[in-house]
């Protein structure tokens, strides 16, 4: 313990000895650490808050030419800081001189966009940082160039949105009408094209809508819902029939003589009139309702035929149950049989579709061809107006009202204290650093010179024995020297120290004129 004790006692009177290399060196650090800091500009922060709210009018169908609100929130973190923006912002804010070169404009942008940071609290609030240190600027001027960036930023950003919305439906709007102009040619191209051929094919090509494949097809399923229909009336008809067999025609009625001109004879006059009436009005017979007129008044002939020519004197009268059924039955043979003549018709129009076909393969496929082109340049033509209609719309939205609305929530700061570098904490590193280093280097020297500041030392450092020491002899014209050296030694440290309080105040000072 007492080894370590003059350890370091031996260690502080090296360092003491040789206390003027520790104040000129703790000088040096400390003059060229507070010159080092005293170089770095003053940075100062100023923060706002931007709300930014889409005004979601119309709905939002993911159609071309518009786009959602949450695709708008994207688009506004991106374009917020863009190099268009921030270029503006520059000029406004008087960091780019007029007429400044593209490389000043670059450096400039640069700088902003290294500067300004945007983070998104929400999905449409953010909050907009800027932090400016120029050096050739005073405290006060960066300060106020702080806030003015952001001041500046949210400016051009407004006019830009508002200014930019109604630019994209115009361009929008420009663009739709190209593309409506070129597929409408191109639709009255196909269009002669298709009639051309079906003037120079007249015959072959059946008349109809669509390819003829297309209306195979349509004929094909017609034909299935026939036949579902068909085998359904069918069977109804066949109940009718066991139903009427089962019903007999006449029934006896005591006391009541015979009834002259049955039921179904009066059906069938009325039958035969309605069938004169179709044919005054040009209807031919293989009119569908003809056919099935006629097959109703060929069933009550039959059964007129049975009833008799009536006269008096029988007791017979008509079962109405009877022409009830016969009625029913005639009406369920017409459906059959104008059901069977559709069915007849699709069948034949199928057969002259496919032989035709058939014997003209090449005359069908360029055919199907020019049809395949015409509906696919007819679907675009129509989805395209349906998109400008769309645009237009959103257009005067934006221009009859604020589609983006954008506000301050919080106001650009206005920085009265920089928030980089801490200048007062660097001020008091370098002083220790200065004293820290004026001491090591002391200390060194001492290590490195062979002298031996205590007898005890010189006999371990030899290995022979010290006989003895003598101590220096201080006279007063030497002590009185030594006090005045000390006074020049404390002068010397106390001005360092009075020069890092002086700082420090200007500091402060300096703080306090920006505010």
């Amino acid at each position: 313990m007492n080894s370590l004790y003059d350890e370091f006692r031996v260690a502080l009177h090296s360092v003491w000895t040789r206390r003027w290399l520790v104040l000129g060196v703790a000088w040096g650090i400390c003059i060229l650490g507070w010159l080092a800091i005293a170089s770095i500009p003053n940075r100062y922060d100023s923060r706002a808050r931007l709300l930014v709210d889409i005004n979601q009018i119309l709905p939002d169908d993911g159609q071309a030419g518009s786009f959602g609100g949450n695709q708008q929130i994207d688009q506004i973190r991106e374009t917020l800081t863009s190099a268009r923006n921030l270029e503006k912002v520059a000029i406004t804010t008087g960091l780019l001189p007029a007429g400044a070169s593209d490389r000043e404009k670059a450096g400039a942008v640069a700088m902003l966009q290294k500067n300004i940071k945007v983070v998104p609290q929400q999905q449409n609030i953010f909050e907009i940082t800027s932090s400016v240190g120029v050096g050739s600027l005073s405290d006060a001027d960066n300060a106020k160039l702080a806030s003015g960036v952001l001041d500046s930023l949210i400016t051009v950003f407004r006019d830009d949105q508002l200014r930019g919305g109604r630019m994209n439906a115009r361009e929008g709007l420009k663009f739709l009408d190209s593309q409506i102009a070129d597929r409408e040619k191109a639709l009255r191209e196909v269009e002669a094209r298709r009639a051309a051929f079906e003037a120079q094919n007249i015959g072959l090509i059946p008349g109809g809508a669509g390819s003829p494949a297309q209306r195979v097809d349509a004929a094909r399923a017609e034909l299935n819902q026939i036949d579902s229909q068909l085998v359904s009336a069918q069977a109804q008809l066949a109940a009718a029939n066991g139903q009427l067999a089962s019903t007999p025609a006449t029934i006896n009625v005591p006391g009541m003589g015979g009834v002259g001109g049955g039921v179904a004879r009066q059906q069938l006059a009325g039958a035969q009139g309605e069938l004169s009436a179709m044919r005054a009005r040009g209807l031919t017979d293989a009119h569908p309702d003809v056919i099935a007129l006629k097959s109703q008044i060929a069933s009550l002939k039959a059964i007129a035929d049975r009833e008799g020519t009536g006269g008096g004197g029988g007791g017979n009268a008509q079962n109405p149950a009877y022409a009830s059924l016969a009625a029913m039955r005639a009406e369920r043979q017409a459906t059959v049989s104008a059901l069977s003549s559709r069915k007849a018709q699709l069948t034949g129009d199928i057969a002259k579709i496919t032989t035709q076909q058939i014997q003209n393969p090449g005359i069908a496929a360029e055919y199907d061809r020019i049809n395949g082109e015409y509906t696919a340049f007819k679907a675009q033509y129509d989805r395209l107006l349906t998109q400008r209609e769309q645009v237009r719309m959103r257009g005067e939205v934006q221009t009859e009202t604020d589609a983006i609305k954008i506000e301050l929530l919080d106001p650009p700061s206005k920085p009265t204290s920089p928030a980089a570098p801490n200048r007062p904490l660097f001020l008091t590193l370098v002083l220790f650093a200065g004293i820290g280093g004026g001491i090591a280097v002391a200390f060194g020297l001492g290590q490195v010179r062979t002298s031996y500041a205590t007898a005890a030392k010189l006999e371990r450092a030899s290995g022979l024995p010290v006989i003895g020491s003598i101590t220096e002899v201080v006279t007063p014209e030497r002590h009185v020297e030594r006090k005045k050296r000390l006074v020049w030694l404390a002068g010397g440290g106390g001005a360092l120290v009075g020069l890092y309080v002086l700082l420090l105040v200007a500091e402060f000072i300096q703080r306090g004129m920006v505010a």
